[in-house]
């Protein structure tokens, strides 16, 4: 066999390390309990790994269609499939994604107007098993004002109810945040996630492995 090229350029692929798996959470649940917060108080906990991480926002406050107790299945159909397409999009860059809501969530506000789909059930069945985990925030409050989203208490309850029926029906596992500790919920969601954001490098909290 001849001497190798001194200068011939080994391609970079051959020493790339295969990349790390990535995670997928969302937190479920009904309108104006507090999701968008739970997503954004994460979110900093796990930059600190120096992980790479984004939100995946509510999809359904850009819809151009009806919403709340209007909607439509055409307009639950376009923020079903707009949610999909940002999550790929997401994790096609990112390490963590965090998503503000599941595609169970915005699936329950269609079956509450109109019942389920079959021509949706599938689909919404098949993509909710790719989240790594996902977090059922319960209702503490009446959903205050904020341009978008329905304000009735009734509408809110339904959804929650909607949501559980929907857990079930599917038969996913959802982790339940404790409703008499508010304070706790991000800690809770941050213990029960560390095994798997733990890296090799570092400990929760950017704190050097033992070892290292």
């Amino acid at each position: 066999m001849s001497p190798a090229d001194p200068n011939m350029t080994i391609p970079r692929d051959l020493f790339v390390v295969r990349e790390r798996r990535r995670i997928k959470i969302a937190f479920v649940g009904t309108h104006g309990v507090g999701k968008t917060t739970l997503c954004f108080d994460l979110a900093s906990q796990i930059k600190r790994l120096d992980l790479g991480v984004d939100i995946v926002k509510e999809v359904a406050r850009r819809c151009p269609l009806p919403i709340n107790e209007e909607t439509t299945p055409d307009a639950q159909a376009w923020i079903l499939h707009a949610q999909i397409a940002e999550e790929i999009a997401a994790a096609a860059t990112y390490q963590v994604v965090i998503c503000d809501r599941s595609v169970l969530d915005n699936y329950a506000y269609l079956v509450a107007r109109v019942g389920r789909r079959p021509e949706l059930d599938p689909l919404v069945g098949s993509w909710i098993r790719g989240y790594d985990a996902l977090f059922k925030v319960p209702v503490l409050d009446a959903p205050s004002f904020d341009g978008t989203r329905s304000v009735s208490r009734t509408f809110q309850m339904e959804i929650d109810s909607t949501i559980d029926e929907l857990i079930a029906a599917f038969g996913i596992e959802v982790i339940q945040l404790d409703a008499s500790n508010r304070e706790g919920w991000i800690g809770d969601v941050v213990q029960r996630l560390k095994p798997a954001l733990r890296t090799p490098q570092l400990d929760m909290f950017g704190a050097r492995a033992t070892g290292s």
